[in-house]
């Protein structure tokens, strides 16, 4: 563990601020040349308006002060006709600022502590939930990595460490994301521990920020959106990666709130990765910069309540009661942990085929292929007259591009459980016997909403065989319980989907099968919505099979 980049990086933290320090400074006066006044102030302005009135906890106490004196001193200079050195002399200061908030550290005992406390705990928790008798808490016969599935070239990933730098860029569903493909990772396939970006609102516990520090995370705060803190946390990811520390961050930026997997990427992360790859081509350095897409796949997700509310009140504009983010409330975590646990019901971890940072497959050996087969060297897509250098606009185009290979992998690679299936096809079945938009039928009673068993069974067959058809293809993955006869696919579905919901979002009696909360219902239909299976199954006779 001490060899892992990530350990080289922690013990030489303070040397590794100093150089982003310089990294940065030298990125803004690109940038910005010489004109330093006017990005300062608006940095300036923008962090005393965030310090006095949206404050954390977690912030230095002499946050209001510190924007309110840098104010003083930026008047004072422009007043006085400031010189060049006196600018550049508060943006060094500022830069440190953030740069000293946003580098977190790596402590290989905290990583061995947190591993080995975290396989005991889940283990005890998986065995007594599993036989629902807490006398089987120190029992050994199930494991954690037996409920994770893992998909992909675990084989090829693990050999690409070796080559170069990894960036992992997964879906975003949940808050446990992070501990769910830290653990995956590091006991399902066994690789070296990521630098990740965790939100700076962790930190207001204690006792999480404590470790979430020593364990390789950087600290993200999303309330700034001055230009000089962006170029900082872009930088990090950007310098972290060119010292070869294995990065892994959510390109989508925040859990889905529809539930859908992504349909657009935060690109500026991306480009870091490209800046990094050119950066280490300029320096003649032969290590590559290898991006894995990572598909997440959950039966059902703890805050689905909290998220899907805040999208219908975002995209419906109508006045939603609030639910409370459920991830803030430990009680609720325990229980879902509990009921994922004393429950069969899996969670897919799928990798998609690792490319370099222009959407290239590579092999074994980290070779860049393309369409044809033959091998690419990276230095011409930096090239321009003979000369490696950068060129931003260019640049921009290759993050585009970066960006639309990752989605489609996260099509191809994606995971669909039974849950994924049923949800999706009850509420199309639902929809299209529906005149109104989404926003009124979300809040129709279950009396006015009961479905037909036999032709949701149907309807299940009818898509069953377009999906077994698409994964022949390669265009998605089936979990082996979408594989099963239509009926089992429903119970297996219906049992899943009400694990942990107080309000099921499928039931079924006497023939009918109804929800309790179409909100949520509609949250997980939305996660293979991106598929447009709808446009191949014949709805004519939906209308007299739904019970309005």
């Amino acid at each position: 563990m001490e060899d892992w980049p990530i350990s080289q990086f922690g013990e030489k933290r303070g040397e590794f601020v100093l150089e982003l320090n310089d990294f940065v400074l030298k990125e803004i006066l690109e940038n910005h040349g010489d004109d330093l006044e006017p990005l300062l102030a608006k940095t300036i302005y923008l962090e005393k308006r965030r310090s006095k009135n949206n404050k954390w906890k977690v912030d230095p106490e002499d946050e209001v002060k510190y924007w309110s004196s840098l104010s003083n001193e930026l008047n004072a200079i422009t007043s006085n006709n400031g010189s060049q050195e006196e600018y550049l002399e508060l943006l060094k200061r500022i830069i440190n600022r953030y740069d000293e908030e946003i580098v977190g550290t790596f402590k290989p005992k905290t990583f061995r502590f947190t591993s080995r406390f975290l396989n005991i705990f889940f283990k005890r928790l998986l065995n007594t939930a599993a036989g629902r008798n807490h006398r089987r808490l120190w029992g050994n016969k199930h494991q954690l990595k037996e409920k994770i599935k893992v998909y992909g070239e675990v084989d090829k990933l693990k050999a690409l460490f070796k080559q170069g730098t990894v960036v992992m860029v997964p879906t975003h569903f949940s808050n446990l994301d992070s501990m769910v493909i830290g653990y995956a990772m590091q006991s399902a396939v066994g690789i070296p521990a990521f630098s990740f970006g965790a939100g700076l609102n962790l930190f207001d516990n204690e006792i999480v920020g404590y470790f979430i520090n020593r364990l390789g995370a950087y600290r993200v705060d999303r309330r700034k959106k001055n230009p000089i803190y962006l170029e900082c946390l872009t930088s990090m990811a950007a310098y972290s990666i060119q010292k070869g520390v294995n990065n892994l961050f959510f390109p989508g930026g925040t859990r889905s709130r529809e539930g859908s997997m992504e349909d657009r990427l935060k690109l500026g992360l991306l480009g870091s990765s490209i800046e990094a790859q050119r950066n280490m081509v300029i320096e003649g350095k032969k290590e590559k910069v290898f991006i894995v897409p990572l598909i997440l796949g959950y039966n059902f997700v703890l805050e689905a309540k909290f998220l899907i509310d805040q999208h219908l009140a975002r995209t419906g504009k109508e006045k939603y009661i609030k639910s409370k983010d459920e991830f803030k409330s430990y009680r609720k975590i325990t229980k879902f942990i509990w009921s994922l646990f004393s429950e069969k019901s899996d969670i897919s971890v799928s990798f998609g085929e690792p490319m370099d940072i222009m959407g290239n497959l590579v092999d074994d050996q980290g070779n860049s292929i393309d369409t044809n087969g033959e091998q690419i060297d990276l230095k011409d897509y930096f090239s321009l007259d003979g000369e490696i250098k950068a060129n931003p606009q260019r640049e921009n185009v290759y993050t585009k591009i970066l960006g639309d290979r990752i989605l489609d992998s996260y099509k191809r690679n994606n995971v669909v459980l039974t849950s994924h299936l049923l949800a999706y096809a009850a509420f199309k079945i639902l929809e299209k016997s529906h005149d109104g938009d989404v926003y009124s039928l979300v809040n129709l009673s279950k009396d006015k909403a009961q479905i037909d068993y036999d032709y949701l069974e149907t309807i299940i067959a009818r898509l069953q065989v377009v999906l077994l058809e698409w994964e022949k293809e390669g265009k998605i993955k089936l979990s082996r319980e979408v594989k099963w006869e239509p009926r089992r696919i429903i119970e297996d579905g219906i049992k899943n989907l009400g694990i942990y919901h107080a309000q099921k979002p499928l039931l079924m009696k006497k023939g009918k099968v109804w929800s309790d909360s179409l909100k949520i219902l509609y949250y997980y239909h939305n996660r293979i919505k991106i598929y447009e299976l709808d446009k191949y199954i014949e709805w004519a006779e939906t209308t007299s099979l739904v019970k309005k």
